[in-house]
């Protein structure tokens, strides 16, 4: 009887441990080095949704541009050692890439608590906020200060691209106005100029350049700060913690010596000049 027992502990101890085997078995596999893959393969995807001056893509020869595609490039090439391929996307399915592992990075991201949840962020590359364009000679903004409040009135109709943290924290924010959402940039200025949009809401730098361009806009901060934030590289939430820690070294080393700095003007320089992405 006893010897019964016993062999039935034994086999039921068996599966446990079975069962617990299939159960590490993903966990460890999940924890694979992603620079290890990324260097085996010889080459760093980068997820690149087009927002100058962080991300911008030249028609013509599809060749991309911009300073965080610059530090992509640098990272994969002199840090990884290994060459740089830039997937086009959307804004809407750079996390979704991630987690299908269509790409290793995605560029420019803001740390929502919605994404922290689905991917892993880097220390911030940059800052961020949003900022509203609007036309000087709109009648509706006439005499206005940078009080969101005054800009959030029935009749007013805002453009934003869809999925960004732009659309998010406006969506959160605006109660009144009309959202007019947009796949991307060109098509949220075309609104704005065809005023079929009154304000272009989007981060502060690529509104910043626009107005540069078109001395017919004026730019508001507005008060309360809409999205003030870090910009980022994110990557798959397994990505193990010395991974992380190699890029985030990366980028605080870059920053603390001026060279992300440079980059933008380097970007900025660019598009003021009229020039096309290389």
């Amino acid at each position: 009887m006893a010897r019964s027992f016993s062999s039935k502990v034994g086999g039921s101890l068996a599966c446990i441990t079975t069962a617990l085997t299939l159960l590490i078995q993903p966990a460890a596999h999940a924890e694979e080095q992603t620079w290890q893959s990324v260097q085996k393969a010889g080459v760093l995807r980068c997820g690149a949704a087009v927002a100058a001056p962080y991300v911008m893509r030249d028609p013509s020869s599809g060749q991309y541009s911009g300073y965080f595609v610059d530090l992509c490039r640098d990272f994969a090439e002199n840090v990884l050692k290994v060459k740089a391929q830039f997937v086009d996307t959307s804004w809407d399915n750079q996390v979704a890439g991630l987690q299908s592992g269509k790409w290793d990075m995605a560029m420019a991201l803001n740390k929502t608590p919605e994404r922290a949840k689905a991917v892993a962020f880097s220390v911030p590359a940059t800052d961020y906020q949003i900022s509203l364009l609007v036309n000087k000679k709109n009648p509706k903004f006439a005499g206005l200060g940078n009080n969101l409040p005054d800009y959030d009135k029935p009749g007013v109709t805002i453009a934003v691209i869809s999925g960004t943290a732009a659309d998010k924290a406006v969506s959160a924010a605006i109660k009144n106005a009309t959202l007019m959402r947009l796949p991307g940039s060109d098509e949220t200025r075309m609104a704005l100029m065809s005023k079929r949009a009154d304000i272009l809401a989007d981060a502060n730098d690529t509104n910043h350049l626009f107005a540069l361009a078109n001395d017919w806009t004026n730019e508001v901060l507005p008060v309360p700060a809409l999205a003030k934030q870090g910009v980022s590289f994110a990557l798959a939430l397994q990505t193990p913690p010395e991974d992380m820690a190699q890029l985030d070294a990366y980028l605080t080393q870059r920053r603390e010596t001026g060279e992300i700095d440079r980059l933008v003007d380097k970007a900025s320089a660019e598009i003021l000049a009229g020039k096309k992405a290389q």
